[in-house]
C-alpha cells in the first residue's frame, strides 16, 4: 500500500496548524496592544475568547493528525491483504480521541498558557499608569511601584537594562536572552547545570526549554523609556 497521498495530506495538515499558530500569535499581540493602550476589558475579553476557540481548532487538527498516522502505523504493522477502509479507520480513532476532550485541554494549550500568563503580567506592569489619583500618599505608592519596576528591568546577568527579556517558567526570573543563553552554551559544553543567576534563587538547573520571550516586561521596558 502506498502511502504518498496520506503524507501529502498530513503535510497540508500541518501547515493548517502553523497558520492557527500564527493567529494566536497575532491575537496575543493584539490584546497586549488593547492592555498597553488601556482599552475597554470587554475588547480584551474578546481576544480571549478568539484564543480559545484557535485552542479547540489546535486541538481537534492535532487529534485528526494522530488519528491518521496511528492508522497508518497499524496497517503498515499488520500488513493486511486487503486495503482496508482508511476513512472508517481514521474516523473511529479520532473520535476515540475526541471523546476525552476537557476544557482543561484547551487551558493547557501552550500558546492560550503564555498568553494568560503574559496578560496578567501586562495587567500588572500598565494597571498603575492608567491610576491618576491626586492623593499624595497614591502619588508614593506609584514612584515606589514604578522605581520596583524599573529594579526588574535590570537582568541579574548583565546588570544592565534588558532589551530582549526572556522569563524561566520554573522559578519565574527573568533574564537578558542572549546573556542567559551564553552561559547555557557554555555548561553545556562543560557538561555541567546552569544555576538560576538571581541572587537567593535555589533553581539549580536552567535549561533554554524552560524560558519563555517576556513580552510584558519587554513593553514595560520600552514603554517607560519612551516617557
Amino acid at each position: 500500500i502506498s502511502f504518498n497521498c496520506v503524507d501529502s495530506c498530513l503535510s497540508s495538515l500541518k501547515n493548517c496548524q502553523a497558520y492557527i499558530h500564527t493567529g494566536m500569535n497575532i491575537t496575543t499581540h493584539v490584546a497586549f496592544d488593547l492592555v498597553e493602550s488601556f482599552n475597554d476589558v470587554e475588547d480584551v475579553n474578546s481576544m480571549e475568547k478568539i484564543m480559545l476557540e484557535y485552542a479547540a481548532m489546535d486541538r481537534e487538527l492535532s487529534h485528526y493528525t494522530k488519528a491518521i498516522e496511528e492508522t497508518v502505523h497499524q496497517i503498515k504493522r499488520e500488513k493486511p491483504e486487503n486495503i482496508p477502509d482508511l476513512q472508517y479507520l481514521v474516523k473511529e480513532k479520532f473520535t476515540a480521541l475526541e471523546s476525552k476532550n476537557s476544557d482543561s485541554d484547551l487551558q493547557q494549550n501552550e500558546k492560550y498558557a503564555y498568553f494568560k500568563d503574559q496578560l496578567k503580567e501586562m495587567k500588572k506592569q500598565f494597571c498603575h499608569q492608567s491610576n491618576n489619583g491626586s492623593e499624595a500618599i497614591e502619588e508614593i505608592d506609584e514612584d515606589i511601584a514604578v522605581t520596583q519596576s524599573q529594579m526588574n528591568f535590570i537582568c541579574p546577568i548583565t546588570q544592565m537594562e534588558m532589551k530582549r527579556p526572556v522569563r524561566n517558567k520554573v522559578c519565574g526570573h527573568t533574564y537578558e536572552e542572549d546573556a542567559i543563553l551564553k552561559i547555557i552554551e557554555n555548561r553545556k559544553q562543560q557538561r555541567k547545570k546552569v544555576r538560576c543567576p538571581k541572587i537567593g534563587c535555589s533553581h539549580a538547573d536552567v535549561k533554554a526549554s524552560d524560558l519563555m520571550p517576556d513580552e510584558a516586561l519587554k513593553r514595560a521596558i520600552d514603554s517607560q523609556n519612551k516617557q
